[in-house]
């Protein structure tokens, strides 16, 4: 697997179709009315599928451990939403934090992974 991470529109997506071929119709993108699809070549914003996890009172790292198989030769992206600012809403920080634990298993899990910059590529593992 490699994941890819980033802040907003900072290259994820374009760093997914460049450095791992990935095609338009490979990408599924998490929103909280379509949830997360594991089985898909690029899973894109799995923060919202995160989001989704805390309001619904589920645990998102649980879930990807659960359904490993489906995702473990996929390009997964994740938005950097848990660093800076602490949030004010406990929801919100519950979200962060979930993300970060989140990003923390799939970092160990994957094979490579990249933070875009800038539109840079910087490799992290």
């Amino acid at each position: 697997m490699h994941f890819i991470i980033g802040g907003a529109y900072q290259g994820k997506l374009n760093c997914a179709r460049n450095t791992f071929a990935v095609q338009e119709n490979e990408i599924f993108t998490c929103t909280e009315e379509n949830g997360i699809e594991f089985g898909a070549r690029c899973i894109n914003k799995i923060e919202e599928f995160t989001l989704w996890c805390v309001r619904n009172g589920k645990d998102a790292a649980e879930i990807f451990k659960e359904n490993r198989e489906k995702w473990v030769n996929s390009v997964l992206i994740c938005m950097d939403i848990f660093c800076g600012v602490v949030p004010l809403g406990a929801d919100m920080r519950a979200w962060r934090d979930m993300t970060g634990r989140l990003c923390a298993y799939l970092s160990s899990e994957a094979d490579s992974v990249t933070r875009m910059f800038c539109g840079l590529e910087q490799r992290l593992k």
